[in-house]
């Protein structure tokens, strides 16, 4: 596999991370039990995965106790953001890029040796992902699993509307979407051709967006010499965004009152759309005897490493926790997540072979033309900030009847990369032109 861009974390300006009043908020957290570890995470559908290692971890440790809180990603990100400053977070803590604020406010101690050694061992990761847990040369978590993205497509509604296979190109996208929307007598759309992240909170909607806008050969920030700028003000923001418009707007093959996502797929409601691989394992569980497939992407994917940390002070608990980590990268626990969550695990030395056989769906987040490209989302401390901001403008975007034309798009794009590049420069980050 080839994660050919690097996530090496760039140091920021420093800025005071307090809140004194988290501090009387999580009090109540604090760890009360050397006997007792807690896990925080963001992807709910991987409790029955922590809850299956701690049970491992109890055979050794039997007086062992495993809280294992999982929430929304966003709660939980603020709930990180209230709990690392107070010194009142789990001593387990999941974290994607935004782990930069931390590390860089010294609020997330190294990871001790065994757990560097193990990190840094190439045959257990590859550089890519050794760096996604890298700050200042040093290591500071374990790479546990990651999201990447690949087309699902009901096969049914394929073969109803003529179309004997996925979408080749990004421009592909719209035509197709346009034959497998279906309509009531009205012609308003019951089912979409193509489900598109049009809402929701924080920074997922941009997300999506840098998706589509990777497949027109464009990115939404762009890296020199170490700084960053936007780069979506130009012909493929053009594109990505006019695709959303003419969907929308002009051809309406999805609203936004539409049910949308993993749900309209799994539901019927949605003939396709672009999602990561848990994606799976969900329609195993509630939609069992949905037929689909998956296709890899025209051009590449993103990919996001969700990385494992330990907030706790160095120290017998912390030692436990950083036991706790190391137990969820052992190979049988790997094959697990991947057969019964369907997120993909970072470890590379694992044979998933028996897995991906059995469900063929893995086959586009694992065989791809050997000319596929990654990116991921660059591991700064204001990047969730600029794509909260950004997709606040794309949601507003998408259903504004006045952005249709070319000029008006590219009056929208400019003015959204001026606010970005704004927060860049606040931040001593900006790359000159």
């Amino acid at each position: 596999m080839n994660f050919a861009e690097s996530t090496s974390r760039k140091p920021a300006r420093k800025r005071p991370i307090l809140a004194i009043a988290a501090a009387t908020l999580f009090a109540s957290m604090l760890p009360a039990q050397a006997e007792k570890l807690t896990i925080w995470g963001g992807w709910p559908e991987m409790e029955p995965f922590y809850k299956r290692v701690g049970e491992q971890l109890k055979k050794k440790y039997p007086d062992l106790e495993v809280s294992v809180e999982l929430i929304a990603l966003r709660e939980h990100e603020k709930r990180n953001a209230l709990a690392l400053p107070s010194g009142a977070a789990a001593d387990v803590i999941e974290m994607e890029v935004e782990a930069t604020r931390y590390l860089e406010g010294g609020l997330v101690p190294p990871a001790p040796d065994n757990v560097v050694k193990f990190v840094k061992d190439s045959k257990h990761f590859d550089k890519f992902f050794q760096d996604s847990v890298t700050f200042e040369d040093k290591i500071y978590g374990v790479p546990l699993f990651r999201g990447q993205t690949a087309l699902y497509y009901n096969t049914d509604m394929f073969a109803k509307a003529g179309l004997s296979g996925p979408p080749k190109t990004m421009e592909d996208y719209t035509p197709y979407a346009e034959k497998l929307t279906q309509r009531d007598a009205q012609g308003k759309p019951t089912v979409s051709g193509w489900s598109l992240r049009l809402s929701g909170g924080g920074q997922g909607v941009a997300e999506k967006f840098w998706i589509n806008l990777f497949q027109f050969g464009g990115n939404l920030l762009e890296e020199k010499d170490g700084k960053w700028r936007a780069a979506f003000a130009n012909e493929a923001g053009r594109k990505a965004f006019k695709q959303y418009v003419d969907n929308v707007q002009v051809l309406k093959t999805v609203t936004p009152e539409m049910k949308a996502d993993a749900e309209a797929f799994e539901l019927g409601q949605t003939a396709m759309f672009i999602r990561e691989s848990w994606v799976i394992g969900d329609i195993a569980k509630k939609s069992p005897n949905l037929k689909y497939a998956t296709a890899p992407l025209p051009r590449g994917s993103i990919v996001i490493p969700v990385n494992l940390y330990v907030p706790t002070k160095p120290g017998k608990k912390a030692d436990l926790a950083w036991e706790y980590i190391l137990q969820a990268n052992e190979p049988e626990n790997l094959q697990w997540l991947l057969d019964n969550i369907g997120w993909l695990p970072n470890r590379k030395d694992v044979d998933y072979s028996a897995i991906i056989a059995k469900t063929p769906a893995f086959g586009a987040f694992v065989n791809f033309p050997t000319d596929y490209k990654f990116f991921s989302l660059p591991a700064i401390a204001p990047a969730s900030e600029i794509l909260t901001r950004v997709a606040a403008r794309l949601v507003d975007g998408y259903t504004n009847p006045k952005l249709k034309d070319d000029a008006a798009i590219d009056a929208f794009l400019k003015e959204a990369a001026a606010e970005v590049d704004t927060i860049l420069k606040r931040e001593g980050l900006l790359a000159t032109p």
